[in-house]
């Protein structure tokens, strides 16, 4: 399998996905300006969205869409239980934490990364995102991860865009939950070879 990723992006989440699966996977990086590949190809060709995660399988299908990566990721290695089993109530629980993060937490980023966005679009997606955060930070409150106990390709995508904050200056300080999240995930080995592979973490 080959992962099309570019450097802290949402990519991190499956990245880090494989990293905890324990699964072995070529890594592409991608220019998302440029939209070329690390060796000069049309990333494009790859996915006409022109937008990372994309996942090649080994038969030349491609997977985009984190939230659809990580649980096909989650379904290969099923005894790590990244997701819970197909059919479940808790697997439906994760698909909902899943599609929260992509659309509440993921693009109301957005705007703090575009230079041409407004001051006051931006001030709006800051306040957007901390009425968001709320709903995270009580879910969190007396337990490790969004399900519960056990790590969940959820934490992968969470994880991700939560880290994000410091980059686009926002202050998580008003959820202790989300900090202590932070740094609980940070900590997991699997979290930080995929950190290290992808050059956020020094050697």
């Amino acid at each position: 399998m080959k992962l099309y990723y570019s450097p802290g992006a949402c990519s991190l989440s499956p990245h880090i996905a494989l990293c905890e699966a324990g699964i072995k996977c070529e890594l592409v990086k991608t220019d998302l300006h440029s939209k070329k590949t690390a060796d000069g190809s049309d990333f494009r060709q790859v996915n006409p969205k022109g937008y990372v995660p994309a996942l090649v399988l080994d038969d030349g299908q491609v997977l985009s869409e984190g939230p659809v990566i990580v649980q096909y990721i989650a379904d290969l290695v099923p005894q790590k239980k990244l997701a819970p089993a197909n059919g479940t109530m808790e697997r439906l629980r994760l698909q909902e934490w899943l599609n929260f993060v992509s659309s509440e937490i993921h693009k109301s980023f957005s705007p703090l990364f575009n230079p041409q966005a407004s001051e006051d679009w931006k001030a709006g997606a800051r306040a957007l995102l901390a009425r968001r955060f709320e709903i995270p930070a009580k879910a969190l409150e007396g337990r490790s991860y969004l399900l519960g106990e056990d790590f969940s390709v959820a934490d992968c995508y969470l994880f991700t865009t939560l880290s994000w904050a410091a980059h686009v200056k926002v202050d998580l300080s008003p959820w202790p939950a989300l900090g202590a999240y932070l740094q609980r995930v940070a900590a997991r080995p699997a979290v930080q070879q995929a950190l290290r592979e992808e050059g956020l973490l020094k050697q």
